[in-house]
């Protein structure tokens, strides 16, 4: 239940390929976050998955059946879109009633599933309500309700925290994350934050131009990128790149070094430089120090570490924990 394998999957809108061809598999119960830059093909590769569009070449598998060909409603999916689209002339218990409805569910049925769902989602207060009196998280908790009904092999998300504000984005990912413990069903999660890809995943797709960069665990990613894109799309701040001499030094053409694993000095270290920007965030702050003969490098320090703008400071990395690439950009392990 909930496995879906994407086998040589692509799309081609005239002769432009979005998704060039595609491999994946996704097992039951995951929760699988597709994270890249605007126009990498993640949205695309949902809605295909969704029925939403037709695959240009390749197959989707859904438990075991082939459902390249069937219609949305056949899948066994529910999505979740980054608007609420929820019916505003009605209360919240007729929208998360609304698909059972449709199917022509028995009204006690329908009344439980309700139920069951207000009560996951913490909605029952609410359920005679109508959408514009709920605040932003609960009406996209609303649309996650009328997608728990329909009891899906798999829930696809299309980034649908992009509309809250930061601190509602935070509660909301708590929120989804502590559903997927309570309903084990499988999950797929689109994202251009990978800050929400690297909290909330068992397993992210980085996608780049229609292309798997990379698939594994948050710290797998974090820990061990296979390129220069990975490498430097997630993690937040993001690495620091050093080529040329400074690169050459340790047998690469490019060094990566996360800001976390710079060690700052005021007497001495291996690079000379000189703050420009402090950001100041109370447990942490995030340097910018301009290094000689390399550039601007970020550095994460505990955030009472004193030096201002304008001051000298040696920074020196862990040279274990330094990332090593080839010409092409690729990791040398």
């Amino acid at each position: 239940m909930g496995s879906i394998t994407l086998k040589n999957v692509s799309k081609v809108f005239g002769s432009h390929a979005v998704i060039p061809s595609i491999d994946l598999d996704i097992h039951h119960g995951e929760f699988v976050v597709f994270v890249g830059p605007s126009g990498c093909g993640k949205s695309t590769l949902l809605r295909l998955i969704a029925g939403l569009e037709d695959v240009s070449d390749g197959e989707i598998v859904i438990d075991g059946k082939n459902a390249t060909e069937l219609p949305p409603a056949k899948r066994g999916l529910s999505m979740v879109f980054q608007s609420y689209a929820l019916y505003p002339h009605m209360s919240v218990r007729s929208n998360i009633a609304f698909p059972l409805k449709m199917a022509g569910e028995d009204k006690a049925v329908i009344d439980k599933k309700v139920a069951d769902a207000a009560r996951v989602l913490n909605l029952t207060d609410y359920l005679d309500r109508k959408p514009r009196q709920l605040s932003g998280g609960q009406r996209q908790r609303v649309a996650i309700g009328r997608a728990i009904v329909r009891q899906p092999e798999a829930f696809l998300f299309d980034e649908p925290l992009s509309n809250l504000d930061a601190a509602l984005r935070v509660n909301m990912r708590l929120e989804i994350s502590q559903l997927h413990q309570q309903l084990k069903t499988t999950m797929i999660y689109v994202t251009h934050d990978q800050v929400e890809a690297m909290t909330m995943a068992d397993k992210i797709v980085v996608l780049n131009r229609g292309r798997i960069e990379q698939v594994g665990s948050p710290l797998e990613l974090y820990h061990k990128p296979d390129n220069l894109f990975v490498a430097g799309f997630i993690g937040s701040p993001k690495m620091n790149f050093i080529s040329g001499a400074p690169a050459a030094a340790y047998q690469a053409h490019t060094i990566g070094i996360r800001p976390e694993h710079l060690t700052l000095s005021k007497d001495q270290g291996t690079w000379r430089g000189t703050v420009g920007v402090a950001e100041h965030l109370g447990s942490d702050t995030f340097l910018h120090v301009k290094a000689d003969t390399i550039g601007t490098l970020t550095a994460r320090v505990s955030g009472d570490f004193g030096v201002t703008h304008g001051d000298q400071v040696y920074l020196t990395p862990d040279v274990q924990r330094l990332h090593k690439f080839d010409e092409k950009g690729l990791a040398i392990r």
